[in-house]
């Protein structure tokens, strides 16, 4: 369990995806957007609301924008952090998900 806030409204967040992980994230507050993508198809959700939440399966690129002003995300992850785990480079993300 991890949470993010104070993010300020022009920053970025995630650009990357787990090979195993995956993760539940709920906007305890405030608003922000998370663009999955799934080497194929990719889509942006917005959530704004404490008692509904994104499911991200493993293999899932997601990066995280448009932050309001005290927005806080809470993340829920299957997994403790493991840095051999993530792909942080995109284009090794597609020939990941091409095999």
């Amino acid at each position: 369990v991890y949470y993010l806030y104070d993010v300020p409204s022009d920053a970025f967040r995630g650009g990357h995806a787990h090979k195993n992980l995956i993760q539940f994230m709920i906007a305890l507050s405030g608003s922000f957007e998370v663009k999955i993508d799934d080497g194929s198809n990719n889509k942006k959700v917005m959530l704004n609301k404490p008692n509904q939440g994104l499911l991200i399966p493993s293999g899932i690129w997601r990066e995280m924008d448009n932050f309001s002003a005290g927005s806080v995300c809470l993340v829920l992850a299957s997994e403790f952090f493991d840095e051999s785990d993530y792909f942080r480079d995109y284009n090794t993300f597609l020939n990941y998900k091409k095999q």
